[in-house]
């Protein structure tokens, strides 16, 4: 009983803890605050902990899990946006934007050709919002492609 968010909560303070034990080997610099750059990841490792002990401490009511059709879905749409991440670079933006964004759109409403529209009028507008209006330097095709 209550066992999902007592073994999250495990999970939790355990990578808290390795947080925390690696935050502590951060070098500190010659001239720093008092202090140091230790501080702030040390405060939200041990907060980050205590959230977990809560959570072991006074779990919730045992959850409705989705179905393993959602849950795919899911898996999906993480396996997307880390491909995303990992083609942004070699492929520029526009490429790998126009496909995340048509998988996702064809997740939440799956009708093709409205997906593969979407996806690629995000693309363009994120590009040109990002290009000219912010003034970043932003590849939009991979190099030697142009743009």
């Amino acid at each position: 009983m209550f066992a999902s968010d007592r073994i999250f909560g495990a999970v939790v303070v355990l990578g808290s803890l390795a947080y925390v034990a690696s935050a502590s080997q951060i070098a500190a610099p010659f001239f720093s605050d008092p202090l140091g750059s230790r501080a702030f990841p040390m405060a939200v490792g041990l907060v980050a902990a205590l959230c977990g002990l809560a959570m072991m401490w006074k779990p919730d009511d045992e959850p409705d899990w989705p179905p393993l059709k959602s849950l795919g879905a899911l898996a999906v749409a993480t396996a997307a946006l880390v491909a995303y991440a990992y083609l942004l670079r070699p492929l520029g933006f526009l490429l790998p934007t126009a496909a995340a964004a048509a998988l996702l759109s064809y997740q939440i409403a799956p009708r093709p050709v409205a997906a593969l529209l979407t996806g690629i009028g995000l693309s363009a507008g994120l590009w040109a919002l990002f290009r000219f209006v912010l003034g970043l330097s932003l590849r939009g095709l991979p190099e030697g492609m142009g743009l």
